[in-house]
């Protein structure tokens, strides 16, 4: 059997994998995300371990002896500082993070043949940018670090002892040189950043080290189990969930990701998208990267008082269009396509005519057209979206499911396979000692196909799709 586990932004989740590819059992553990100030997005590490321990005891349960090996994934782009001790210093600044907006200028004055190694757009919440941020407000802190995590590679360095990074996530930092596949040492250098902090790179399947008889313990497990790299979340999600160069993969969560599998780097002539690199070797994927998805539903959600349920019920009984309502879900900035940290969301247009039904139907509304933005700024980087597979568990209603498909206009499959990046840690931590699992089995056993979307958008969601479009510029001043 195979453990994968995933850090993400919420929860920490583990799978229970046999050799040929059945999850036997998973489980999840939740954890909260500070924001201490209007901006910032942290959370404390040890949130992680004690989460991370829960799910995973509740995974194995009576197989714990039957564990061969264990894999990691884990949300990207956040900061770990550790000392000496392997201590962090301070919590964990995360993706959705925009404090560093400021430290932008920085990236836009290195000489342009530093920055085309990036292959990347420059946006806050990434790792280099945060470092520039901590540089300058957390002398201290910044001055004790031994070394710069990113958030799975910390849970690893706690299971194992072992400090070492992988591809995957490395190349989400705004510090990795995708053209050379390594650490991008001249970017670091014109920085003035240490390049001693970032640890050695090894594969994502690579045995990374082996479980401590401390850790062990606390997980439930047999002490000395290898452990290997991981991969940064969407990237061991593609391979959980059998993503195939040639296809193209809308994943739904928190924030919502339209991955693309490239058997060569392509870096987007337009810089809207990301390139990085994926959980197997020679090869990378584009990535159209929305933050707000499943946060601003969450949120909007909570403030009009709804359980899911009754947003299913009452939302979609409001009329296409919302009669004019449209609600921009930038609550912590955007990446693409806009790469704004600045703006945020709103409502606009409303009345007195206007229900609680119909701002939570335009919030549904606005979050379907900021993926559409997403899949426009990936098909202008060449690649063809002949149809679009649909996961996540932020896509499983039927009818949430439709108005996507009506609004992308595209039709969709849906990949049912729960927890796809704790899966793909399972998968990397078979192929590190030896177990090969079949990604052509996941999709035969994992998907289905959701409602075709209609060949016309209708008239009224139609002029909600370009009142939509027409509001970022408009309103983007205000927030400057």
């Amino acid at each position: 059997m195979l453990l994968g586990i995933d850090l993400g932004t919420g929860s920490a989740k583990a799978i229970l994998l046999a050799i040929d590819g059945t999850v036997l059992a998973e489980a999840a553990s939740r954890y909260p995300v500070h924001s201490p100030q209007p901006g910032w997005a942290e959370s404390d590490p040890e949130d992680w371990w004690t989460a991370a321990a829960l799910a995973v005891r509740a995974a194995v349960e009576h197989n714990a002896e039957q564990v061969q090996a264990i894999g990691l994934s884990g949300q990207m782009h956040g900061v770990v500082l550790v000392d000496r001790q392997h201590q962090p210093l301070r919590p964990a600044i995360l993706w959705a993070d925009t404090r560093a907006s400021e430290m932008l200028s920085a990236y836009a004055q290195l000489p342009p043949e530093l920055r085309q190694r990036l292959a990347n757009p420059i946006a806050a919440g990434m790792a280099g940018t945060t470092l520039l941020w901590l540089r300058a407000h957390e002398p201290e802190t910044y001055a004790t670090a031994r070394w710069v995590l990113q958030p799975k590679d910390w849970l690893r360095l706690r299971l194992t002892k072992a400090v070492a990074a992988e591809p995957s996530d490395a190349s989400g930092t705004l510090l990795y040189d995708l053209l050379a596949d390594n650490w991008a040492v001249g970017v670091i250098d014109a920085l003035g950043l240490r390049p001693d902090w970032l640890p050695q790179l090894i594969p994502s399947s690579q045995i990374a080290g082996t479980l401590t008889i401390d850790a062990a313990e606390q997980l439930g497990l047999p002490a000395g189990l290898p452990v290997v790299a991981g991969a940064a979340d969407t990237a061991a999600a593609m391979l959980g969930s059998g993503l195939l160069p040639g296809q193209v993969q809308l994943t739904i969560g928190t924030a919502a990701q339209i991955a693309a599998p490239r058997s060569q780097p392509v870096v987007d002539p337009h810089g809207c998208t990301h390139l990085y690199r994926a959980a197997l070797p020679n090869q990378w994927y584009s990535l159209a990267a929305m933050q707000n998805a499943g946060l601003a539903l969450e949120w909007a959600r909570s403030i009009l008082g709804f359980t899911w349920a009754e947003i299913y019920a009452e939302a979609f009984s409001v009329p296409p269009g919302c009669e004019g309502l449209t609600f921009l879900p930038y609550l912590t900035g955007e990446r693409t396509p806009h790469l704004d940290a600045q703006i945020r969301g709103a409502w606009v247009g409303m009345g007195l005519h206007h229900t609680r039904a119909h701002l939570m139907r335009s919030a549904l509304e606005g979050v379907a057209f900021s993926l559409r933005q997403g899949l426009e700024a990936i098909t202008a980087t060449g690649i063809p979206v002949a149809q679009l597979r649909l996961a996540g568990g932020g896509s499983i209603d039927p009818r949430w499911q439709q108005l996507l498909a009506d609004v992308l206009q595209v039709p969709l499959q849906s990949v049912t396979a729960a927890a796809a990046s704790a899966k793909g840690a399972a998968m990397l931590a078979g192929m590190g000692v030896g177990i090969t699992l079949s990604m052509e089995s996941a999709i035969d056993t994992n998907t289905v196909t959701s409602p075709k979307f209609n060949s016309d958008l209708e008239s009224d969601l139609e002029t909600a799709w370009h009142r939509f479009c027409s509001l970022y510029p408009r309103l983007r001043q205000p927030f400057i």
